[in-house]
C-alpha cells in the first residue's frame, strides 16, 4: 500500500474500526460479568457504594473504548479491582451488619432501637404504610432486617379474616 492513494489510509480507518468495535466488545462483556459477579440487576438495588463503584466501572471502561492509546488491561484491571473489593465489602458487611432489630413490639415504638438504627419515626412510618400498615398499634412486631427492609406482623384482631377464620367451605 502506498500512503498517497489512499489505499493505505483506507485500509488502517478499517483496522481501527474494528479494534474499536472489539475494545468495545471485550469492555462490555467485562463489565457485564463484573456486574452480574456483584449481583446487581437493577439500578433501584443499589446501596450508595454500589452506585460508586457503578459509576466508577463505568468511567473506566469509556476510557479504553474512547483510546486506542490506552491499554485495555488499563481498565480492566482496575474493573476487576473494584469488583473484588465490591464482593469483599458485600462479604464483611454481611458478617457485621449484626441481627435484625425489632423496632415495634405490641404496638409500641421502641425509640432506643429507632435511634440505634438512625432512623426516625417518619421513617418507621413510611416503611410502614408501604406494608399498608397505617397504624403501629396495629402491629404485634415489626422488625428492620440486616438489609434494611421491614418486616411486620399484625396484630391477630388486625389481620384479614379468612375462611377458615369464618368456618366456610
Amino acid at each position: 500500500y502506498s500512503p498517497t492513494n489512499g489505499a493505505y489510509s483506507t485500509h488502517k480507518e478499517g483496522l481501527l474500526v474494528k479494534l474499536l468495535i472489539f475494545r468495545t466488545l471485550l469492555i462490555y462483556l467485562c463489565v457485564l460479568f463484573a456486574m452480574r459477579l456483584m449481583g446487581k440487576r437493577q439500578l433501584g438495588e443499589l446501596q450508595p457504594e454500589e452506585l460508586v463503584s457503578t459509576i466508577l466501572i463505568s468511567n473506566l471502561a469509556s476510557i479504553s473504548i474512547e483510546s486506542e492509546e490506552v491499554p485495555v488491561t488499563a481498565s480492566l484491571i482496575p474493573l476487576f479491582l473494584i469488583a473484588a473489593l465490591e464482593l469483599l465489602g458485600s462479604a464483611l458487611s454481611f458478617r457485621m451488619s449484626g441481627r435484625p432489630k425489632t423496632v415495634i413490639l405490641d404496638g409500641q415504638i421502641d425509640q432506643n432501637a429507632l435511634r440505634t438504627l438512625r432512623l426516625t419515626t417518619a421513617d418507621l412510618m413510611e416503611a410502614l404504610r408501604g406494608k399498608n400498615i397505617f397504624d403501629p398499634r396495629d402491629v404485634s412486631y415489626a422488625v428492620v432486617e440486616t438489609n434494611g427492609s421491614l418486616s411486620a406482623a399484625l396484630r391477630p384482631e388486625k389481620e384479614t379474616a379468612t375462611l377458615a377464620d369464618l368456618q366456610l367451605k
